[in-house]
């Protein structure tokens, strides 16, 4: 079994960065995509990021393309979630999600596996 384990949340003001990590262990499998997912009190899951197993394939959703990136590595099991320029709007639980195969989606029900979340709090 795999289970992910997000770590990196906390408490910010708004200008200032987080870098989120997302652990596999377990019987991890041999290529995986992954992705990362938002979701605020009263709101829908919204889609953050998302990598292919090579790296080679990058997604952004609209609201963070151009302050988030998104990165692997795959020697340590490990996917990274740079969060700049942080606004108060980015307040969510944070997902990570691990999908079976080697292509990147953008939709949440295309996922196998999810991390329990970690709180992001951007204050003004």
């Amino acid at each position: 079994q795999v289970q992910l384990v997000e770590s990196g949340g906390g408490l910010v003001q708004a200008g200032n960065s987080l870098r989120l990590s997302c652990a596999a262990s377990g019987r991890t499998f041999s290529s995986y995509a992954m992705g990362w997912f938002r979701q605020a009190p009263g709101e829908e899951r919204e889609f953050v990021a998302a990598i292919s197993w090579t790296g080679d394939t990058k997604y952004y959703g609209d609201s963070v393309k151009g302050r988030f990136t998104i990165s692997r590595d795959n020697a340590k099991n490990t996917v990274y979630l740079q969060m700049n320029s942080l606004k108060p709007e980015d307040t969510a639980v944070y997902y990570c999600a691990g999908r079976i195969g080697t292509r990147a989606t953008m939709t949440l029900g295309g996922y196998d596996y999810w991390g329990q979340g970690t709180q992001v709090t951007v204050s003004s």
